[in-house]
């Protein structure tokens, strides 16, 4: 029997990868602003954004920044006996509070990102429930001090693609500062609910959902924005856009250099989230590439000259189970 070639990824065209630039600079700008911004029609536009969803599986969903709820976040790395890390992957990418689930290290490793919503369930997880689980031989949790590059600043905006005064023109202000914890009501919770299923949801979308008028529920959303509470991060696959390897590198930084290296190492167009952790290693960085060489090349040279980088240590991903807020197929 002939083996079916392999499928070959969709090429995006300068137009598709403005588009993805511009959603990811405002996730519910308008067709019509994008295309004016563009200089296509409306039509085009949501032509290109229906192709995406397919091609790409593109998706727009709202992320809540729990730094602004006064929620701690945790990278877990769990170790795992042979042919159990699929299962663990599986489970924990059906909890509420888990973000990325990913499985690498040959299978028997899984790494995932977890913001428990108190400290008693913080404790539950990482005190109690992972230290029991079947087969899990070792647990490395790590608590997000400082991010570098991440939550609303992804990916996305580093890949160029919009010309700077299409960028400028479609970038949204910068939120507020907010000096007390947000606590949301059941109002804000329902929107932001709705939002993470689908980040574009209507305004009468939203108010169906809140039970308040539309300019209330109009409100709400631009407070949550404004705040920093809510932001709308893109999701895509990121093989139609050439990056075919992604990796955690995990840095052991001379403290008082700490800053200089995050900042430093998060400013490469690899890399897609940086950010200082507590734990045996103090700096973590997500880096996306085209080839394994050009990931050797971002640690021999990006990370090779860093001098007060004491010790690197690469993880590759093998399989994304969850992405922020949908588990995969």
């Amino acid at each position: 029997m002939v083996p079916a070639p392999p499928t070959r990824q969709p090429v995006l065209d300068l137009l598709d990868l403005k588009l993805l630039q511009a959603l990811e600079l405002d996730g519910r700008a308008s067709f019509s602003r994008i295309a004016q911004v563009l200089g296509v029609s409306d039509q085009t536009v949501a032509r290109r954004f229906r192709r995406l969803r397919t091609t790409a599986n593109l998706r727009v969903t709202g992320v809540v920044d729990d730094s602004r709820m006064g929620r701690s976040t945790w990278i877990v790395r769990l170790g795992c006996a042979h042919n159990a890390a699929g299962r663990l992957a599986g489970t924990l990418a059906a909890r509420p509070d888990t973000h990325y689930v990913d499985l690498a290290a040959g299978g028997t490793e899984v790494i995932c990102v977890i913001t428990p919503r108190s400290r008693p369930e913080r404790d539950d997880l990482l005190l109690d429930r992972l230290q029991r689980t079947p087969d899990v031989t070792s647990v490395d949790a790590h608590c997000v001090l400082h991010p570098y590059y991440g939550n609303s600043l992804r990916w996305l905006r580093k890949i160029s693609a919009l010309a700077p005064h299409e960028e400028t023109a479609l970038r949204t202000p910068a939120p507020a500062p907010t000096p007390e914890p947000v606590v949301p009501d059941g109002p804000d919770l329902a929107v932001l609910e709705a939002l993470r299923r689908d980040g574009r949801a209507t305004l009468t979308e939203l108010q169906s959902v809140t039970g308040l008028s539309e300019t209330a529920t109009k409100k709400r959303l631009e407070r949550l924005r404004g705040t920093g509470v809510l932001h709308l991060a893109v999701e895509y696959d990121h093989e139609p856009l050439g990056q075919g390897v992604e990796a955690l590198v995990w840095l052991t930084v001379a403290p008082r250099a700490l800053a200089g290296t995050g900042r430093a190492v998060a400013g490469h167009p690899a890399v897609r989230f940086a950010a200082a952790v507590a734990g045996r290693t103090n700096l973590v960085v997500s880096v996306l590439c085209r080839t394994t060489d050009e990931l050797y090349t971002f640690l021999s040279d990006t990370i090779g000259a860093e001098a007060d980088v004491r010790a690197a240590e690469t993880v590759l991903t093998l399989r994304r189970v969850k992405t922020l807020t949908a588990q995969t197929r």
